[in-house]
């Protein structure tokens, strides 16, 4: 498979947000804003960092979305799929109402065209090809919301974070456990 070009899932956080991707968020949360900078327009930044974060759940409806009707995929796998599908919903709804409850405008999706142009959708060749792009961005995701964690000054927040990063987590697990990766021989295997 074709490795995840390394523009993609990314958009920097202006205005209207589009995608971001989970090393940019990352790269966002880790260091790069002054604690200064931090304790001012707290609201605000929060918004910023729940935004980018909710442009990696409609990324991943996309991508699952992109995987349902690619035709690569086993019914089976398309069930489970469908079902992380499911969960980045939820986790996107309960973003958008985090965002809305401190007074700001939820980031809206872009065309599934977009998304696969950005994911290299055309690159998927099989079953595989797609698990793999799957988990990366799984794994990516799951990294992404640990960092939000400490960075968001709405600690009301941190526990929405702490459980959306455990769904990726798991989503991660399950799908390198369908690709028969071996278990990571040193933790911590996130964060």
């Amino acid at each position: 498979m074709t490795e995840l070009p390394s523009n993609s899932r990314r958009s920097i956080l202006t205005g209207g947000i589009t995608t971001l991707s989970a090393a940019g968020l990352v790269a966002l949360l880790g260091g790069s804003i002054p604690a200064e900078a931090k304790q001012s327009d707290r609201p605000g930044q929060d918004v910023q960092l729940l935004n980018a974060a909710l442009a990696l759940e409609h990324e991943g409806i996309a991508a699952y979305q992109i995987a349902a009707e690619s035709g690569l995929l086993s019914p089976d796998v398309l069930k489970v799929g469908i079902t992380f599908q499911s969960h980045h919903k939820m986790h996107r709804d309960d973003l958008a109402a985090a965002i809305r409850r401190l007074g700001g405008q939820a980031a809206v999706s872009k065309p599934t065209a977009e998304y696969a142009a950005a994911l290299g959708a055309a690159a998927l060749k099989n079953q595989t090809d797609v698990l793999k792009l799957a988990l990366q961005l799984e794994r990516g995701a799951t990294n992404a919301y640990l960092g939000l964690i400490p960075s968001l000054a709405a600690t009301e927040f941190h526990l929405l974070s702490a459980r959306i990063a455990g769904d990726e987590a798991f989503h991660a697990a399950i799908l390198g456990n369908v690709l028969n990766e071996p278990i990571p021989q040193k933790a911590p295997i996130f964060g």
